[in-house]
């Protein structure tokens, strides 16, 4: 069974957002930028997957700039075999992103494609339901427990009462959440031997896909800050404030 594994380079987790001067955007300008957590756990569960003899190949994917293959690397060191790099400059929104993964699934054909159920830069929770309708494929998001067993995987998902159990017929969309798994630490052998791991660069224009955008952002702008908060003396003076200032008493 081939698995595909989307991954999306952002900026890390650890580092604060700037917003651009102009407020056209945020500033990537010499930033630190990772693997979307999400989608990290996803090349982990891929990898145990492969591991544990369900998976036979593992292969990672990634859409944008080049610098993506970076990150591609990192999901290689974690255990993918090989990766692809659909390489443009273009500003890929949701649903291009989508269109691309469908043109490498239909080149690729994998069994199950495993993805991170959101990006942490626009935490847009799309693509994954959007390649799902572009495959006619079912899908399975915010999983937190995959098991696969002949041609049907078991899908535990977490909603807002409690935990579903879905069980979908192969091929089939899973989009990950973060109590799935814990990605293993990346090792300096891994790595170097991922050095040495195919990496294939396609092109949008290649694969016959329009990725032009069809959303403009109009302003991107920092919250407010918060005012700084007031020590009272005791409970009355707190209930008074509540009361006559905040109004919410």
């Amino acid at each position: 069974m081939k698995v595909l594994v989307p991954v999306k380079r952002v900026v890390d987790y650890n580092v604060k957002v700037r917003v651009k001067s102009d407020q056209t955007g945020v500033d990537v300008a010499n930033v630190k930028m990772s693997m979307n957590p999400f989608d990290e756990i996803a090349v982990e569960e891929a990898t145990r997957l492969k591991e544990s003899g369900v998976a036979t190949e593992v292969v990672a994917v990634s859409c944008g700039v080049q610098q993506a293959q970076e990150t591609l690397r990192t999901a290689m060191a974690i255990g993918a075999d090989r990766s692809v790099l659909v390489q443009t400059d273009v500003e890929l929104q949701p649903l291009a992103v989508a269109k691309l993964l469908k043109a490498l699934v239909d080149k690729e054909q994998p069994q199950l494609v495993i993805l991170g159920k959101q990006a942490i830069d626009d935490d847009a929770n799309q693509t994954g339901q959007m390649l799902a309708a572009l495959l006619d494929w079912p899908q399975a998001t915010f999983a937190s427990k995959v098991e696969v067993a002949g041609d049907k995987v078991k899908v535990t998902r977490e909603i807002d009462g409690g935990l579903e159990t879905l069980e979908l017929k192969l091929p089939a969309i899973v989009t990950t959440d973060l109590r799935l798994n814990e990605p293993r630490y990346v090792t300096l052998p891994n790595i170097m031997k991922a050095k040495k791991k195919p990496l294939d660069t396609l092109t949008p224009e290649e694969l016959g896909v329009d990725v032009a955008p069809r959303l403009k952002t109009l302003k991107v702008s920092e919250p407010p800050v918060r005012s700084a908060g007031v020590v009272v003396p005791d409970v009355a003076a707190l209930v008074d404030k509540l009361k006559n200032e905040a109004k919410v008493v």
